[in-house]
């Protein structure tokens, strides 16, 4: 059986959730990833990109000014000829953006739909006005439906009767390097000072005026942003002289730049594209052994700052106050000890294995309720 994905997220942007996940479902089906189409002036196809061993990325390219039922329909061509190439037969559907169900439902059927609800989609920036629609019809397709949080699986238990809670995860023994690594990535070779900082997305998610009063504020404090800007204009990113924007790094270099952090951020407005997110970079940079101060992003609160993990600034004095309590917490062996107590049981293999487990009894009803039809005829 193969697993196809469709998802709104380049497989080479930033290194999360779908990567993780789709990387260890590869070791028990043949697993294929379905960008968004690409526009081009050269006309339409496919570019097939083998990631490793039975993993794929397809990339479509669409000539542009299509209208939205064309562009579906010309997928639907260019996905046919290679549903034919690859032999694809019993097949589940992985969807992480309802915006692609018309996209499956003009190929051959699955076998069975999973809904893996990573993010609140309808809340971000540009989110096409249809999004509301098509994740109730997806929903409503889907067989099983998994949530990237507990605020998020709170907000839609109630639309399904088959759904589970996965919070974000992490890759313990990639970050935990952070701990042992001595040697600053050149980036943060002469700095002097404390440095604080940041990996992921720079978006509408980030608090720009959070960032300035951090900068400003502590002068003698380094802010490093690491990540790409997308979605909001570069110019008003504050530009003080003690933040330095690195740009996007290789997830295998992160832990290189952690190590060298006295405190990491999650320095998140509170808007409706962070209502129900759960930040990965949690895990990640207490794996690293590094405290961590964040807005009150309810997946944090709930279970990090209870558990006495993370400290919530909320307020910018309080968030600053926040980084100067926590700017001695990284040599605190008591600390790292209730870190390490609390992320024992926490990776993707054992996120993955339970979806995998749950998707089982999915497909083992299925066969069994097959069976029983075609016992009655």
């Amino acid at each position: 059986m193969d697993l196809i994905c469709f998802s709104h997220l380049r497989w080479d942007f930033v290194f999360q959730r779908p990567q993780h996940l789709l990387s260890r479902s590869a070791k028990t089906f043949r697993t294929f990833y379905i960008e968004e189409p690409v526009f081009s002036l050269n006309g339409s196809g496919l570019h097939v990109n083998e990631v490793s061993r039975d993993l794929y990325t397809i990339t479509p390219f669409l000539p542009e000014g299509l209208q939205e039922t064309e562009m579906i329909q010309q997928q639907h061509t260019l996905l046919a000829g290679f549903w034919m190439e690859y032999n694809i037969q019993d097949y589940i559907a992985w969807f992480y953006t309802p915006m692609a169900l018309p996209i499956m439902e003009g190929l051959p059927q699955p076998v069975t739909v999973v809904y893996d609800c990573m993010d609140e989609l309808s809340g971000f920036k540009f989110a096409p006005p249809e999004m509301h629609q098509r994740e109730q019809q997806l929903i409503e397709r889907a067989d099983i439906v998994f949530t990237g949080g507990n605020s998020l699986y709170e907000a839609k238990k109630h639309r399904h009767q088959n759904i589970h809670v996965f919070p974000s995860s992490i890759d313990k023994q990639h970050f935990a390097k952070a701990r042992n690594m001595h040697t600053p990535p050149p980036e943060q070779a002469n700095l002097t000072g404390p440095c604080v900082g940041f990996f992921g997305v720079i978006d509408e998610r980030m608090d720009i005026d959070l960032l300035n009063a951090i900068a400003f504020k502590r002068p003698d404090w380094n802010l490093i942003l690491i990540g790409p800007v997308v979605k909001i204009d570069p110019e008003i990113l504050p530009r003080l002289t003690n933040i330095h924007y690195i740009g996007s790094k290789d997830y295998s270099v992160l832990p290189e730049y952690l190590s060298g952090w006295d405190v990491a951020l999650i320095p998140f407005a509170l808007n409706d594209s962070t209502e129900f997110i759960s930040p990965t970079k949690t895990p990640e940079y207490l794996a690293g052994g590094v405290p961590v101060v964040s807005t009150a992003i309810r997946d944090v609160v709930n279970p990090y700052e209870n558990k006495g993990l993370v400290c919530i600034g909320r307020g910018k004095d309080d968030f600053i106050k926040g980084i100067e309590d926590s700017l001695s917490l990284k040599k605190s062996s008591e600390w790292l000890q209730s870190v390490d107590d609390f992320l024992q049981n926490v990776s993707w293999d054992d996120t993955w294995t339970k979806m995998l487990y749950q998707l089982n009894e999915v497909l083992f009803h299925q066969k069994t309720h097959s069976k029983q039809q075609k016992s009655y005829v």
